[in-house]
């Protein structure tokens, strides 16, 4: 094939003239020269304007596609002359795609061939050639394939010729309907038509009687054939869609469905009649396939009964016990539709065909009004159904005491495994009689906890607490031999059963004996401690105390537990069990400080005060330079309003716990009674001492204040500030003492200098906003702020202060800021509970204060903004609930709380007083 091709190549190009633009030699260095001939003839110049400048409208139609150029009317080649070299590549071109053609076909013919080996044979004498390139085999033409059956075509008779349909047309052109023209018909066409059609589909009564009616005249037409066609058709289509897949007599109907459906069921407007009516045909359908189906009865009377058609449902009712007597639900839904008289009837035809049936013999003594009749019908029953639990508890709630028991020793012989029968009998029996029935259930039923646990709680009734754990112990190993496992989570719950029940000490007996079931010993102490904190989760406090009880039997040493039970002991017992395990703590931890001063306080808040007073001279004999004692006992004697022996003890403590704090407790205890000079000297000798302690330079200030030393409480502060330059508690004091000086100046340069030392304080930023916010202006403090945002952008205290100080229109924005930086923060949710209250919106502000006080109750300004506000929108209820919750959470923080707690003449006031001043001061501000 190569060859042959080269050949004609070679002859073409003899006789092919050069192409365009060649220049012979150019290749070897030869140059040549251009005429117009070579480049074409000018352009027109003449052709101008709107006509040259008009596109030409494009041409998308098939005829105008090209494979090569797509739609283009202008071909990209179509002014370039075709020449030799063009038609010498698309004969090279066509003979490749002959010769493609031909492969497929041959590769096709080798896939047929398997399928079709008599008509491959038969073609292959008579093929023709394909037309393909040189070298291409001969291939098979589709008529030649078929000859042996055209042949076989002679046998056909003309009857057969003429069987063969027409295939007619099936192209896509005689696919789409032809147009008809229609003529209409005349009137009197269409009148005659209907009148034979109408005398085809009506009968005539007449006819059967002469032609006259009974009054003498031409009887008028009663049926009209059509519409009973029509409805007769109907009719058939709703049974067909309802039960449409029926095989065999049964039907895709849930039939049970409609005796819940139906109860439901309420006649209220036309198309539930239609309703009625469906479900009506439905269960009569499913009566019919299926008569020994008893839902279907079932809920075929009922849904006559909702539709008011009692005697329906009745029959209904009855049909269904006649095709299903074994069925008690049928036979009882009969009696429910009939009358008492005639329900005692039924339920006892219904007792002869289903004598075993609990259900009918219950209904058989509910439909009964007299006592003595239905313990007749119970005692029948029992002779019937022996086993019957239901039917024996039944007839024992008929009787009385004594007979009730003798039932009831029936009862356990009958049906020994009913836990049920047996405790009752338990119950109803004497002391020694109980325990001789309960041994009886233990040895029917070994592996059941409740017979044990009735057994534990029967001892407790009767005083015998020594056997109780006895019973407990010999329980677990019992269960255990029965190998029946039951997890320490499931005994804590029996346990908390049993103290609802009142039966504590077997609650106990419970814990202490489940105590180390699942418990490894290095997780003994944490896993008691949580179960009692699960405990008094659910109000089990006995089970609590003893988990706790448990744990301090094993771990006497540890303050924690010892903490916890106090805690306990505090909310959920009396003063007498705190102190009794107070005094067991101060023993088994002597050093622990707390515990002293726990016991010290209850002794003293009881009114015990020598007690208090014999509780701390045993703290001092054990922790002789304890500051907390100290303290605490001096506290002690100032209360009780004896001023020189809590001085005394001060002096005495100076020397043997010569401690800041025990300085700065003396020095408040001369402020408090009115001596600020003696004060001062202690003060003045405390500084030199402890130069460190920031608190002294501040009750140095206080004290020279108080003084109206307004100078050196300047110099005290400044001279504290030198030695604790992080202190920012003194750094506010002395830009506060300046600022009530009105000496903005020196304020604002001591928060500067302040800042420098302390860059991330937020507390010394808000100081300079409201510096600011009271010298400079609002603008300045809004630029402060500013900075202070960037500088602590997650501060609630700035953020607080934000919403609560800008202008109204700005504090919605703020608040929303705030709580997404600081969303669960007490002082930003009290703001926003502020912007609420002023907004009038009383229920939110509420909620909103009673949420800051959830998040934190040892914050004392969340309870003061709420009993402010219960004050004003509150009634008196609100308001001492709000005192008597705050009493008990006893706060010991916040910016109004802590000044007003620790103000001079107020170390003898409550937590309400102070609650009550802190509520003024927020109401003044």
């Amino acid at each position: 094939m190569s060859t042959s091709l080269e050949r004609q190549k070679r002859r073409l190009l003899k006789r092919a003239a050069p192409p365009a633009g060649y220049v012979p030699g150019l290749g070897r260095g030869a140059t040549g020269f251009m005429t117009r001939s070579d480049i074409g003839p000018a352009r027109d110049v003449g052709t101008s304007g709107a006509a040259a400048a008009k596109p030409k409208e494009q041409d998308y139609s098939d005829a105008n596609f090209d494979d090569f150029s797509g739609y283009s009317n202008d071909k990209l080649f179509a002014d370039t002359p075709y020449e030799a070299d063009d038609r010498e590549a698309d004969v090279i071109y066509d003979s490749v795609d002959q010769y493609m053609d031909g492969r497929r076909k041959r590769t096709k013919m080798a896939q047929e061939k398997p399928s079709a080996a008599a008509s491959v044979a038969l073609a292959s004498t008579t093929a023709v050639k394909t037309g393909g390139p040189p070298g291409a085999k001969e291939s098979v033409h589709v008529r030649e394939t078929f000859k042996d059956l055209k042949r076989q075509l002679g046998s056909l008779s003309e009857s057969d010729w003429d069987a063969i349909p027409e295939i007619g047309d099936r192209s896509l052109r005689f696919k789409k309907q032809e147009e008809r023209s229609f003529m209409p018909a005349p009137d009197m066409l269409l009148e005659k038509a209907r009148q034979e059609v109408e005398m085809s589909k009506s009968i005539d009564t007449a006819s059967s009687s002469g032609g006259r009616s009974s009054s003498g005249t031409a009887s008028s037409v009663v049926g009209d054939l059509s519409s009973i066609g029509e409805g007769k058709g109907t009719v058939l289509g709703l049974k067909l869609d309802t039960v449409s897949d029926s095989v065999s007599g049964q039907t895709n109907v849930n039939a049970k469905g409609y005796l819940t459906d139906l109860n439901s069921l309420k006649i209220t407007s036309d198309a539930e009649v239609g309703d009625i009516k469906k479900a009506r045909a439905l269960l009569t359908s499913v009566v019919q396939t299926n008569p020994k189906h008893a839902p279907g009865w079932i809920a075929a009377a009922r849904l006559e009964e909702m539709a008011g058609k009692l005697a329906a449902a009745r029959k209904l009712a009855e049909k269904g016990c006649k095709h299903c007597p074994g069925s008690e639900d049928v036979w009882l839904e009969w009696a429910r539709l009939e009358s008492t008289e005639n329900a005692k009837g039924i339920i006892a035809r219904a007792i002869a065909a289903v004598p075993h049936s609990v259900k009918v013999w219950l209904h058989a003594a509910a439909i009964e009004s007299d006592v003595s009749a239905k313990r007749r019908v119970l005692r029948r029953a029992l002779e019937r159904v022996p086993n019957s639990v239901k039917l024996w508890r039944a007839a024992i709630e008929l009787e009385d005491a004594n007979d009730a028991r003798i039932m009831l020793s029936r009862a356990v012989e009958c049906v020994p495994r009913s836990v049920e029968m047996w405790l009752a009998l338990a119950r109803l029996e004497s002391y020694d009689n109980a325990k001789k029935v309960l041994n009886k259930a233990r040895e029917t039923l070994p592996g059941n906890l409740e017979i044990w646990l009735t057994a534990a709680k029967l001892e407790e009734a009767n005083g015998k607490a020594d056997t109780i754990g006895i019973i407990v112990d010999r329980a677990i190993k019992s269960l255990t031999a029965q190998h029946v496992s039951i997890e320490r989570e499931d005994w804590l719950r029996e346990a908390e059963t049993a103290e609802r029940e009142e039966y504590t000490l077997v609650c106990q007996a419970i814990v202490r004996a489940s105590a180390m079931i699942g418990v490894e010993e290095p997780d003994r102490k944490k896993t008691w401690t949580d179960d009692a904190d699960v405990a008094l989760e659910h109000g089990a406090v006995e089970t609590a105390r003893a988990l706790l009880s448990l744990a301090l039997t094993a771990f006497p040493g540890k303050k924690s537990v010892w903490l916890r039970a106090a805690q306990l002991e505090r909310k959920h017992g009396t003063s007498a069990q705190l102190q009794e395990l107070l005094a067991k703590a101060v023993k088994y931890c002597p050093k622990e400080e707390v515990l002293w001063l726990m016991a010290a306080k209850d002794k003293w808040t009881s009114g015990d005060v020598a007690g208090a007073r014999t509780v701390l001279q045993d703290a001092f004999a054990a922790n002789s330079d304890s500051e907390e004692i100290w303290v605490a006992a001096v506290k002690l004697e100032f209360e009780e309003g004896e001023i020189e022996h809590a001085r005394a003890l001060l002096v005495r403590a100076r020397e043997r716990a010569d401690t800041p704090r025990i300085w700065m407790k003396s020095v408040h205890l001369e402020r408090e009674v009115g001596n600020p000079e003696m004060a001062l000297s202690l003060v003045q000798e405390a500084v030199q001492k402890y130069p460190d302690f920031e608190k002294l330079w501040m009750q140095y200030a206080q004290v020279a204040k108080d003084l109206a030393k307004i100078e050196m409480a300047r110099k005290a502060l400044f001279d504290g500030v030198k030695r604790n330059a992080k202190s920012v508690a003194m750094w506010l004091a002395l830009a506060r003492l300046e600022a009530d000086a009105q000496n903005a100046t020196k304020a604002r340069s001591v928060l500067e200098m302040a800042r420098s030392k302390n860059p991330t304080s937020d507390l010394l930023w808000r100081e300079s906003y409201r510096v600011e916010l009271k010298f400079g202006g609002a603008k300045a403090a809004d630029a402060v702020m500013a900075r202070a945002l960037q500088k602590c952008p997650n501060s609630p205290v700035l953020w607080a202060e934000a919403v609560v100080t800008a202008p109204r229109p700005q504090q919605k924005t703020k608040s929303v800021d705030a709580l997404k930086r600081c969303e669960n923060d007490p002082r930003v949710v009290i703001a926003v509970a502020q912007l609420f209250w002023s907004e009038r919106k009383l229920d939110k502000a509420r909620r909103w204060l009673e949420r800051a006080v959830a998040l934190d109750a040892d914050n004392g300004d969340s309870w003061a903004a709420l009993l402010r506000f219960e004050h004003a929108h509150g009634d008196e209820a609100k308001v001492a609930g709000v005192e008597e919750r705050c009493a008990k959470a006893e706060p010991r923080h916040g910016e109004l709380w802590a000044p007003e707690r620790k103000a001079v003449g107020a170390a003898k006031l409550s937590t309400v007083e102070i609650l009550r001043r802190t509520a003024a001061k927020i109401d003044a501000r």
